[in-house]
């Protein structure tokens, strides 16, 4: 009897984890069907935002273009000046310097980690499986009001201060529309280390048969959050190697 009732809760316990997989599955399959499809979403080569922060009663705006095959860019427009940020050219990641106002290249972890991210364009959820990350169906949660399944991504381990550390985030999708209108993730080094930062996402918008957030704010969980208005988006944006080389003196 003793081992008719083990088998019988490893049994069980087997038909949940599978009920669970499935569950993920359909909310994970679900969101790019209703933003889209998987098909169109596979075929995005890129995308450019067009989009405005507010610094001090300030609007500054944004040009932020991020590639299928990794290559990335945030040019801010400042008095005048472009100011380029988070630049990625596939190999070498760099930044303008505010003090020095000139180009500097991130080191070599930093690089590393970056190129892990490469991986996640359109998003982290897409073909998860193929990447080798795992998510997991972790409860109900409210945001905002909305009703919301609360869904753990775990991707490779990422490098902090020479040591792997897990690169886990959490994504709430609406029940009812099955977009995600919130990403959690740690911060795992500098001044904020061990900060819980919140990423919400609103007001879905078409543009050429791809569903994007147009409202976006971002802030440590449970505090102030900076508003990003997103102006326009496009879709396959033609770029040159020059807009992500690093300029050599």
């Amino acid at each position: 009897m003793k081992n008719l009732s083990i088998a019988a809760i490893l049994i069980l316990s087997l038909i949940s984890f599978n009920l669970q997989a499935q569950d993920v599955d359909e909310i994970v399959h679900g969101y790019f069907e209703n933003t889209g499809g998987m098909e169109a979403w596979g075929n995005l080569k890129g995308i450019k935002f067009n989009a405005k922060v507010n610094q001090g009663g300030m609007e500054i705006p944004l040009e932020i273009v991020q590639m299928s095959d990794g290559r990335q860019y945030t040019k801010i427009t400042f008095q005048g000046t472009e100011i380029k940020q988070g630049v990625f050219d596939g190999e070498t990641l760099w930044s303008t310097n505010f003090q020095t106002m000139k180009a500097e290249k991130s080191d070599a972890e930093t690089t590393k980690n970056q190129m892990l991210d490469s991986n996640d364009f359109p998003d982290a959820l897409y073909d998860y499986k193929s990447k080798g990350y795992t998510v997991e169906l972790v409860g109900d949660e409210t945001v905002d009001g909305a009703e919301c399944f609360k869904v753990k991504v775990v991707k490779e381990p990422m490098t902090v201060d020479g040591s792997e550390v897990d690169d886990v985030s959490y994504y709430y999708f609406d029940k009812e529309s099955y977009v995600p209108i919130a990403q959690e993730s740690e911060l795992k080094q500098g001044p904020g280390k061990g900060t819980m930062m919140q990423f919400k996402m609103s007001d879905y918008q078409e543009v050429e048969g791809l569903y994007f957030p147009f409202a976006m704010s971002q802030g440590e969980k449970g505090g102030q959050a900076q508003p990003l208005m997103i102006e326009s988006i496009e879709v396959n944006p033609e770029v040159s190697e020059a807009d992500f080389a690093f300029p050599e003196e």
